[in-house]
């Protein structure tokens, strides 16, 4: 091997340790953010959990913002995977599908608890608007899709717009799933969520539909 291949392949070694640094940081961050607030986890919980110093979680991320953006973005890359993943696999059964649907959003949501997203509004704000609109076209285009299925198999009704549904299932969605109003029902986002769908679901399904949920 050259000197100059052995460079490129201890650029290459010292990129890749990097970059699993970076990915057991986010890992750890992701944890303690989601489940107990971004304002109540400092770095040195993080480092100390980690075994390693601050120095080292900040060679990585220059802020423990640019650590939150980094945990949102690992988030919502996870639950797009799983969603790409249901519709691609989706079946024949349009209510099966639904199903599948909603167990993996209340699995994503489960994870997130009322201190994240009060202290994300708080502290973050711009970040807080980013997950709003990532959130809403995440629903728009996975919803429209499974809700248009749907409505070819005879499980969702067809005197209602889908964009209509989907306007609906957002705005109810903006309205309670909020720190205020979270705060104010003594509910989970996950449990906010679910009752959402819940309520919009089981308004737009047919009779032969609402008897298989």
């Amino acid at each position: 091997m050259t000197v100059r291949n052995s460079m490129h392949t201890g650029r290459r070694n010292s990129a890749g340790r990097s970059g699993e640094a970076a990915a057991r940081i986010v890992a750890a961050a992701r944890r303690h953010f989601l489940a107990h607030g971004f304002r109540h986890v400092t770095m040195d919980d993080l480092a100390a959990e980690l075994g390693a110093s601050k120095k080292t979680l900040y060679a990585s991320f220059p802020s423990k913002e640019a650590l939150l953006e980094a945990v949102l973005k690992d988030k919502f890359q996870s639950v797009e995977t799983d969603l790409q993943r249901l519709a691609a696999d989706a079946g024949g059964d349009a209510l099966a599908n639904l199903k599948r649907l909603l167990a993996c959003l209340h699995h994503h949501t489960a994870e997130i608890q009322p201190s994240f997203v009060r202290d994300i509004r708080r502290s973050a704000p711009e970040l807080f608007g980013v997950v709003e609109r990532r959130r809403r076209a995440l629903i728009r285009r996975y919803f429209g899709k499974f809700f248009a299925d749907g409505r070819r198999r005879g499980i969702v009704r067809t005197d209602i717009r889908i964009d209509v549904i989907i306007e609906i299932l957002l705005g109810a969605t903006d309205a309670v799933v909020n720190p205020q109003k979270l705060a104010e029902l003594r509910l989970s986002p996950n449990e906010a969520y679910m009752d959402v769908i819940n309520v919009v679901l089981k308004g737009i399904v047919t009779g032969a539909g609402r008897e298989q949920l």
